[in-house]
């Protein structure tokens, strides 16, 4: 069935069944491969991207329930909170294996976008969805906070 998606910016068209999770549109049908899969039950955050500003699983969203809402990947977020983030997160260095980090910042700029000054209570309750194998938390964190200085400065 032909499906239109308004995705970073742009208007597509895809050809998907309706119950076909939103990540492998984005990764098979138009080819954006920043979003990744992990788990494919939404309990990784890998596959994180932002629909209508808002961070969501892409993985168990259906195509269909996007609708007229805009969807925004890892390869063209570019509010000030992003460029924070990514600026941090170089900075930090906080990218080890490099498998979660685009759903890490996805989040990361929802967290921000909502709470420009979050603790670390904040941040580990917001980030707790979106896991790590290389368990670089610790800096995930730091980055989060430097993040929220650049925003203030």
């Amino acid at each position: 069935m032909a499906i239109q998606l308004k995705i970073n910016g742009e208007t597509k068209e895809v050809n998907a069944d309706a119950d076909t999770p939103l990540l492998w549109v984005i990764r098979d049908e138009l080819n954006m491969t920043g979003t990744k899969f992990g788990c494919g039950v939404a309990s990784c955050g890998s596959c994180t991207v932002h629909i209508d500003g808002q961070p969501q699983r892409s993985c168990v969203f259906p195509v269909s329930a996007v609708g007229e809402a805009e969807v925004t990947t890892i390869e063209a977020v570019s509010t000030p909170q992003a460029k924070a983030v990514q600026a941090a997160w170089q900075e930090l260095d906080v990218v080890q294996c490099g498998y979660c980090q685009s759903g890490q910042i996805m989040s990361a700029i929802g967290l921000l976008s909502s709470n420009a000054k979050p603790s670390d209570e904040d941040i580990d309750a917001y980030m707790g969805g979106n896991a790590c194998r290389c368990a670089t938390y610790q800096r995930i964190r730091a980055a989060i906070h430097r993040a929220s200085d650049m925003l203030e400065a």
